[in-house]
């Protein structure tokens, strides 16, 4: 699971910095330069939502209003922070630092419902809009982190930051932002900003233009399937949603669709070969087929100028530019927490595929077993040594029953949330439902959308994101949502899951508690904005609550009889918790560990070939395992290359330490109570990034947090 945390680099640093500037290196832009009147008219995305909680009036808001509001926007933007900037004033927090916080107001509504809309309920219309709007987003972030009057003004406060009466969250916001200009570029010559300027445009508009290819090529790689013979082994909810796929395309047959991982999930059930290598190799080589969605071109461009961009700020490579400002603090950090790991996952990986073998051998099937055949032959072993069978399991996971009597259930018992589905407002696709959260005392606390179906117009994942963020200063409380990427089920027919499907709507609701308990005043230090290794420990914590026996017998009930699990299969999904942890941990190595072969290149590196830099790579830290390849490729890396995720793939294992950790207090001290959730929200969920986190967590656990959880969870150990 995944989330989509982060908007595209420049879209990220135009909300974040709070206004920024056009034009030539030393003076912001004439404000006027862009006329109001040309975003003006019935555009729904101009003034506040009159919905309730500036709910999105998605029945109002036309694909074509995204741009012109964005770009008056950014003109408004930048008339709130020439006021700043030329403020005859001096420096205080109030006029500066706060009144930055205040600023952006259309700029933020519009780009949180555009972002939102462009990776879940996409069109050309909109992809169009991306790709004009990219660039001068980029050179409206670069307009204000690289004025020397503002940065004057930002530092005159930083420099007096302990003098000025400031509480910790406004000592904190004053660190952050400082932190944010220099590593903007602020103290960069003329020159070498300039430079900057051009490298930041060319990146937010390759990062745009990989999402695009990306999208195009998992759509175009999906198989069809014209004899119903080839696709023995899948259930009729699969057949008919592939089916319905086809349908839609305007083909006969059945079409197996692409998520976004290497592996698909029709691999553990097709039983012929040959099929489950075509998809396999539909999967590994989407966007890498040499045709109009490739995107290893784009891969190289944007390897070499990240490479450039860390060089001009001072660091040897991106990845160190990319996590001086995370939890690890340095790319070797990071690696060691990989590297150490690798061992142990690899030789668990290979006992893994010998027992796999051995199935085949017994079989007769007369081959070596490969990437395409793990899945598939992995169930069978699973079957074997924990008699447990996906299909049996399906059943009893409906998924509103999973969610209502599950996700909300164990929110419920820990925070006192209760969450109430509402009907009355827009919503942008019919599959989308809309829900208010209330606190323990009927206080409303946010509003939660829930997106849980594939579709074409839809990047694949799993994210959770805000139309809305909190905001004390604004006085606005979170709109968030989550989207997934479950197959929708034939018309008349349930909805039912895998439990991994079970543990992303978890996860993702894990995400969306971290933004709708925030209670910040400020709301660039708000929710979900923290580092990428922290920003995955709610959720990863979350997921723990799906196997818990009060939450899992709460929700295991069969979609028809409305009878809970039997306790053997129950103890069976238990068992079974550990089994092929060392693919699961093999892949994610693999794939974290290229993310950050790519960004500790130095900028003079000469890389000509994605492919062999990759295989390089994987086996120079040893997780060339042919059967086992990495969760993600290069050519469809989107995390990397498209969403905020640079030298940062490995947060999720930093994360998981953080998860197991903590889940392991929770152990200690009573499990799934009141009053331990009171103290998780108040110490961890609730305080955003208002505070320095390392020093919240060991607050919140007594010290610092240990592998070994994480460890004996995977059975590693």
């Amino acid at each position: 699971m995944l989330r989509k945390l982060l908007l595209s680099s420049a879209i990220a640093l135009a909300l974040s910095a709070c206004g920024e500037r056009t034009a030539n290196e030393n003076a912001m832009p004439d404000s006027s330069a862009t006329p109001a009147g040309a975003a003006q008219g019935d555009n729904a995305l101009l003034a506040p939502s009159p919905l309730p909680f500036q709910a999105p009036p998605f029945d109002r808001i036309r694909d074509t209003d995204y741009q012109p509001a964005i770009e008056e926007g950014m003109r408004q933007h930048l008339a709130e922070i020439r006021a700043i900037a030329d403020n005859p004033e001096p420096p205080s927090f109030a006029n500066t630092i706060e009144a930055m916080e205040r600023a952006g107001a259309l700029l933020s509504r519009a780009m949180l419902v555009f972002e939102a809309m462009t990776s879940a309920h996409t069109n050309p219309t909109l992809q169009a809009a991306e790709e004009v709007l990219a660039p001068k987003l980029a050179e409206h972030s670069d307009a204000i982190h690289l004025d020397p009057a503002l940065f004057a003004r930002v530092k005159a406060v930083y420099d007096q930051r302990d003098s000025l009466g400031l509480d910790a969250e406004q000592k904190t916001l004053v660190e952050h932002r400082y932190d944010a200009f220099v590593r903007a570029g602020a103290l960069l010559s003329d020159a070498d900003k300039a430079e900057l300027r051009k490298l930041n445009a060319e990146e937010s508009s390759l990062t745009t233009a990989f999402g695009a290819k990306l999208l195009a090529a998992t759509n175009a790689g999906a198989v069809l399937v014209t004899d119903k013979a080839r696709l023995e082994g899948l259930d009729e909810g699969t057949l008919a949603a592939a089916a319905e796929a086809a349908k839609a395309a305007g083909k006969e047959g059945w079409l197996l669709e692409l998520q976004n991982t290497t592996q698909q999930p029709v691999l553990g059930k097709l039983k012929d070969r040959a099929l489950r290598e075509e998809i396999l190799a539909a999967s590994m080589n989407r966007a890498a087929r040499g045709d109009d969605n490739d995107t290893r071109a784009t891969i190289l461009r944007l390897a070499k100028l990240r490479a450039r961009k860390a060089q001009l700020l001072g660091f040897d490579n991106y990845a160190a530019y990319a996590i001086a400002d995370q939890m690890a603090g340095t790319p070797e950090a990071a690696l060691k927490l990989l590297n150490d790991t690798v061992p142990a996952a690899t030789a668990r990986a290979r006992a893994e595929l010998a027992r796999i073998q051995a199935v085949v051998e017994r079989q007769g099937g007369g081959f070596s077993a490969g990437a395409a055949d793990w899945d598939f032959y992995a169930e069978q072993v699973r079957q074997a040594e924990y008699d447990l069978d996906e299909a049996q399991v399906r059943p009893y996971f409906e998924l509103d029953r999973v969610l209502r009597d599950g996700v909300f259930y164990a929110a419920q018992e820990l925070y006192g949330i209760t969450l109430k589905e509402r009907t009355d407002l827009p919503v942008y696709h019919p599959d989308v439902r809309v829900f208010d959260v209330f606190d323990a005392d009927g206080t409303q606390l946010a509003v939660f959308y829930l997106d849980p179906f594939k579709r074409p117009s839809k990047r694949g994942g799993a994210w959770m994101g805000n139309f809305v963020e909190q905001d004390g200063l604004a006085g606005t409380i979170p709109v968030i949502y989550n989207v997934e990427n479950f197959t929708k089920p034939a018309p008349g027919q349930p909805a039912l899951l895998s439990f991994d499907d079970v543990t992303t709507l978890f996860h993702e609701f894990g995400h969306a508690l971290h933004g709708l308990f925030s209670r910040t005043t400020y709301p660039s230090l708000s929710g979900t904005n923290v580092p990428r290794d922290f920003v995955e420990f709610p959720s990863q914590f979350n997921e723990h609550w799906a196997l818990y026996p009060q939450v899992f017998a709460n929700y295991a009930r069969h979609y028809q009889t409305g009878e809970p699990m039997p306790k053997e299969l129950v103890e069976k999904i238990v068992r079974a918790r550990t089994f092929n942890q060392g693919y699961a941990t093999t892949e994610y190595l693999a794939a974290s560990l290229l993310d950050l072969a790519w960004h500790l290149l130095p900028a003079d590196a000469r890389v000509e070939d994605v492919d062999a830099f990759e295989k390089q790579a994987l086996a120079r830290y040893k997780v060339d395992l042919a059967a086992v390849p990495p969760r993600y490729r290069s050519n469809y890396f989107a995390h990397v290359w498209g969403g905020g995720y640079a030298a940062g793939y490995y947060a999720y294992f930093g994360a998981e330490v953080l998860d197991h950790d903590a889940f392991k207090w929770f152990e200690e001290n009573g499990g799934l109570t009141r009053e331990n959730g009171k103290v998780f929200r108040e110490k961890i969920l609730s305080i955003g990034h208002s505070r320095d986190l390392a020093s919240a967590y060991r607050e919140f656990r007594g010290k610092d947090p240990s592998v070994e959880p994480l460890l004996e969870f995977r059975g590693l150990k």
